[in-house]
C-alpha cells in the first residue's frame, strides 16, 4: 500500500511538472544553485524541487552504475573530498558520534586523467572500510591494467593490493605544506602553501611522469562550484545524507554525459567511448520515468 501511495505521489508531481520545467530545475541544480534559490527562480515549491532531485539523482546513480563498466581508463587518480551533513562535526551531540550522515561526510572520487571520466565515487566516511569498498568498485569497472595515483592516506595501499593484485601500477603522492614566510592573519581563508611533493611507488612499476593527483583535485573544485551543498562556508549544506548522495549522482551524470569538457571538446563519456552524443537535461530528466 505504501509503495502504491509513493508511486501515485511521484506520478502526481511529474504530471504537474513539464519536461521543460524539470530540465530547468536540473540545470539550476547542476550549476550550483541552492534549493531555496531554485524555488525563488522557478516558483516551484521546495518539496517539488527536492523530490525531483531525489528521483532523478537516484536514476542517474543507477544508470551510471550499470553503464560505467569495462572502461578503457589508463591513468586513474583518486582522492576524498570533505563535506558535512546536518551540522559541523564539532556540533554533533555526544550520543550521535559515529553515526553516518551526521557531521563529516567524504566523497571518494576516481577520475581518468586522459578521458576526464569520473569512473567511480562513493559517499561515505574516511576510513579503511570505505577505502576498500571504493577501490573494489573501481577495480570492477576497469577493462585492463591501469596506473593509479592516490594521496598518502594509508588505507589505500591495502585496498589497492587486495582489489588489483599484480594488475596495477600504483604510487602515492604526498604533498608537503607549510605557512608562507610572509604569513599573516589575512590568509586565514587561504590554503597553506605547497612546499614540495614526495612520489612513492607502491605496487608494480608506475611511470614517474604520470604520478599526479592534479586532475582529481581539479575535479574536487568542480564539485564545490557545481553543488551548493559542497561550498565550505555555506548554509546550503545537506540536511539528509540520502539527498547528498542523490546530488552527487546527478552531478556526475551531467559531468560525464551532459557537459562538454573544454579541453576535449566532447563529454568525458564520449571520449571514453560509452556515449555517442551530448546528453540534454531533458534526457537526464527522463531517466526518472
Amino acid at each position: 500500500m505504501l509503495d502504491k501511495q509513493l508511486t501515485q505521489a511521484y506520478s502526481s508531481v511529474m504530471n504537474r511538472l513539464s519536461i521543460k520545467d524539470r530540465a530547468q530545475i536540473l540545470g539550476l541544480l547542476v550549476e550550483g544553485n541552492s534549493l531555496r534559490s531554485i524555488t525563488r527562480i522557478t516558483g516551484k515549491s521546495i518539496n517539488t524541487v527536492t523530490k525531483l532531485l531525489v528521483d532523478v539523482g537516484t536514476a542517474c546513480d543507477l544508470y551510471q552504475n550499470e553503464h560505467l563498466r569495462n572502461l578503457p581508463c589508463k591513468l586513474v587518480q583518486v582522492d576524498e573530498i570533505w563535506s558535512f551533513v546536518g551540522m559541523k562535526q564539532k556540533n554533533v551531540p555526544p550520543m550521535r558520534h559515529g553515526e553516518f550522515g551526521r557531521g563529516d561526510v567524504y566523497t571518494w572520487v576516481a577520475i581518468d586523467a586522459e578521458t576526464k571520466l569520473v569512473a567511480s565515487w562513493l559517499v561515505g566516511q574516511r576510513n579503511a572500510h570505505c577505502a576498500k569498498v571504493f577501490i573494489d568498485d573501481l577495480a570492477s569497472r576497469m577493462s585492463g591494467r591501469i596506473q593509479l595515483t592516490s594521496d598518502g592516506y594509508s588505507p589505500y595501499f591495502g585496498a589497492v593490493d587486495r582489489a588489483f593484485g599484480a594488475n596495477v601500477d600504483y604510487a602515492m603522492l604526498v604533498k608537503l605544506y607549510g605557512e608562507p614566510a610572509t604569513g599573516s592573519a589575512e590568509r586565514q581563508y587561504s590554503p597553506t602553501e605547497c612546499r614540495g611533493t614526495v612520489k612513492t611507488p607502491a605496487l608494480g612499476n608506475p611511470a614517474e611522469k604520470h604520478i599526479s593527483t592534479s586532475f582529481v583535485e581539479r575535479q574536487n573544485l568542480t564539485m564545490r562550484m557545481s553543488m551548493r551543498r559542497f561550498t565550505r562556508l555555506t548554509n546550503g549544506f545537506s540536511k539528509k545524507v540520502e539527498n547528498h548522495a542523490c546530488a552527487v549522482g546527478l552531478h556526475y551524470m551531467y559531468y560525464n554525459f551532459g557537459r562538454i569538457h573544454k579541453t576535449l571538446r566532447v563529454t568525458p563519456a564520449m571520449q571514453a567511448g560509452i556515449s555517442d552524443h551530448v546528453w540534454s537535461l531533458e534526457e537526464i530528466a527522463k531517466l526518472a520515468d
